[in-house]
Order: C-alpha cells, then structure tokens, then sequence
C-alpha cells in the first residue's frame, strides 16, 4: 500500500510561484508512473504533469507548458511541482497520483493512475 500525502497549496496573486510537494510512503518500489492532476469545481480531474522515474521522461499538458515543472527526489520519495507564472486559471486542488504503469512518455490520464493524495489547494487572484 502507498500513502501519498501532498503539501504547499496557498493563495498567491496572478504571477506569482509556488512549489507542491508530495511525500510518498509505503511500498514504493513499483511506484515508476507519478503525476500531478488538478481538479476545479465543476470540472473533470486533469493530468497537469507527469513522471517516469527509471526513464525520467516527463509530459506536460499544453495549458503549463513552460510555467510548470515536474521533478523528483528517489532518495527522499517526493514529487514536486515547480509552478511559476500562475494565472487565475490554475485556481484548483492538486493531486499527487502513482501508478505501477511501465510507460514513457509519461500518461496524463487518471484511468492509469492508482494511488492518489488527499490534494492541496492553489488559489491564484487577478
């Protein structure tokens, strides 16, 4: 079983940063996929960015390309997300997501991810 546990939502002005980090416990030998996935009020979960920790491939959707960034810590076992550049449109609760998938680039669908955070909550005002 993996316990993943996501931390440093804030409220933050248009243009500003933040980084989310994501602690990751448990059996975590097999966690190869890890995600980032944010979901708004209304809207369905989306894949934000994406992870293949023995390849290091990375997948971005095109809506954070060039603003965020996702990296890892094996030694530590954290994802993080680098996002800069916020805009209102970001407003959302984001997800750290594993998943046993052998696959690179790395999947942006939920469907392929198994073992999801509780989120933490970015707000970005204009």
């Amino acid at each position: 079983q993996v316990q993943l546990v996501e931390s440093g939502g804030d409220s933050v002005q248009a243009g500003g940063s933040l980084r989310l980090s994501c602690a990751i416990s448990g059996y975590t030998y097999d966690r190869y996929l890890m995600g980032w996935f944010r979901q708004a009020p209304g809207k369905e979960r989306e894949g934000v960015a994406g992870v293949f920790s023995r390849g290091g491939c990375t997948s971005y959707a095109d809506s954070v390309k060039g603003r965020f960034t996702i990296s890892r810590d094996g030694a530590k076992n954290s994802l993080y997300l680098q996002m800069n550049n916020l805009q209102p449109e970001d407003t959302a609760m984001y997800y750290c997501a594993t998943s046993a998938r052998w696959e690179c680039p790395a999947s942006l669908s939920k469907d392929n991810y198994n073992s999801w955070g509780q989120g933490t909550q970015v707000t970005v005002s204009s």
